[in-house]
């Protein structure tokens, strides 16, 4: 299913990294959710990973990662983490840096 890479490649460009769990309703609606954001957002200037670790397991481990879905902006730093619900765009938004908290 997973494991693909979306869009961009500049200095400025954001690296982000969505981890899922298989092909369900709740993977399939954060990976449209955060993909919609980029595109209005970060017009281009990002790159994304999905992530499913019913297929990569071993990458949780080594990103820490406890709970699904979660997406980790890896750069620009700080490294920073939006874990469960990915509907609430001024949560996920506020999670990337860009709006204000």
């Amino acid at each position: 299913m997973m494991n693909q890479a979306f869009t961009a490649t500049s200095a400025d460009d954001r690296i982000l990294r969505l981890y899922v769990a298989g092909q369900t309703a709740r993977s399939m609606r954060a990976v449209a959710t955060i993909q919609r954001l980029c595109a209005e957002q970060l017009r281009g200037s990002y790159r994304l990973e999905v992530i499913d670790l019913y297929q990569q397991a071993h990458l949780a481990q080594e990103a820490q990662i406890v709970a699904v879905p979660t997406l980790v902006k890896r750069l620009p730093a700080p490294l920073r983490m939006v874990i469960g619900d990915m509907s609430d765009a001024g949560r996920v938004l506020a999670g990337l840096d860009l709006v204000p908290r």
